[in-house]
Parts: C-alpha cells; sequence; structure tokens
C-alpha cells in the first residue's frame, strides 16, 4: 500500500464522520513546498464551516497518526472542495461525471499527448466512453494524462446603456 493510499484509509473515516464524502487525496511537491490536499464534497456541496471543520479534524487525525500514515517529511495541509471544474483521477470520479462535459489529455500510442473535449458517455472499472463530435471512442485509465470536467459559463451578458446614454437618445428624440 503507497503512503497516499494509507493517508487515504486514515482521512475517509474522519471525514465521512462529519457527514462529508472524500473526493481525493493528493500529495504535491517535495520538501518544504509538499502540499496534502484533501477533497471533500457532499450533496448540494461544501461550505466554508464544512471545510473548516475538516481541516481541523483532519489535521487532528493526522498529528495522532503512525508515521506510516502520514506523508513522509514536513507538509502543509490543504483541505478544500474538489471545485466547478473537479479533476478526474479514479473510475469513481469518471462514474460521478457521466454526461458532463471533460477535458482530457491523453497519451497516445506513438508517444504523443492528444486533449480532447467530450462528454463522458459511461465509465467502467478499466476505462471510459468519450463522445466528443457525435462519435465515441473507449478511453483507457491507463493513458489519462490529466482530465477534469468543464464548467460553462452562461452567456455574457449584454452590456447596459449609462444612464447619460439614455438621455441623450431621449433629447435627440424630441
Amino acid at each position: 500500500m503507497s503512503n497516499l493510499e494509507a493517508v487515504r484509509g486514515l482521512v475517509e473515516p474522519v471525514v465521512d464522520a462529519l457527514g462529508l464524502r472524500l473526493y481525493d487525496v493528493d500529495l504535491t511537491g517535495s520538501g518544504r513546498t509538499t502540499v496534502l490536499r484533501v477533497l471533500v464534497d457532499q450533496e448540494g456541496g461544501v461550505d466554508l464551516e464544512a471545510i473548516s471543520a475538516a481541516a481541523e479534524a483532519v489535521s487532528a487525525a493526522l498529528d495522532h497518526a503512525p508515521a506510516a500514515s502520514q506523508p513522509s517529511g514536513p507538509y502543509a495541509l490543504e483541505v478544500s472542495s474538489p471545485g466547478l471544474e473537479r479533476p478526474l483521477r479514479r473510475p469513481e470520479h469518471y462514474r460521478g461525471a457521466v454526461g458532463a462535459e471533460v477535458s482530457v489529455k491523453t497519451r497516445e500510442h506513438d508517444g504523443s499527448a492528444v486533449r480532447r473535449r467530450g462528454v463522458v458517455a459511461s465509465a467502467g472499472d478499466d476505462g471510459f466512453e468519450l463522445t466528443v463530435d457525435g462519435a465515441t471512442e473507449h478511453v483507457g485509465y491507463d493513458r489519462v494524462i490529466q482530465a477534469r470536467t468543464v464548467f460553462e459559463w452562461g452567456p455574457a451578458p449584454e452590456p447596459r446603456r449609462s444612464r447619460q446614454g439614455r438621455r441623450k437618445k431621449e433629447v435627440a428624440r424630441r
């Protein structure tokens, strides 16, 4: 079991006890810049109070855990929501993204990297079906370099006219 899986095993029951769901655990950087990122979620999203409670509980659990269940060396703990554009790293992430638009960067058989944007049609244990421009292809998780959901903002609001601009038009009509 990797150290990160041991951290996940320690953190998950702590987060569950708060009524939250552990979305992901990630360790980035090295040395003094190592960050242990714990992403939590719940139905309807998480608020600042839930994030704060999770940070306190996870920090306390890590402080009292055996060394094998902690990141090695110094680290900074970051607890947050996965956000609107969620990283997709585990099969359950892809299953949760069925029907959603995603951006996926894959390693092709010739070694090149290709980025695609499409909709997750289905997801299994070894990969997922990605629909791009009406065509569906199977993408194995072992080929994925990076993937995330894509959040589309609504249309840009129409520019508002200033009061002065309206007055000029009213004067011109008289």
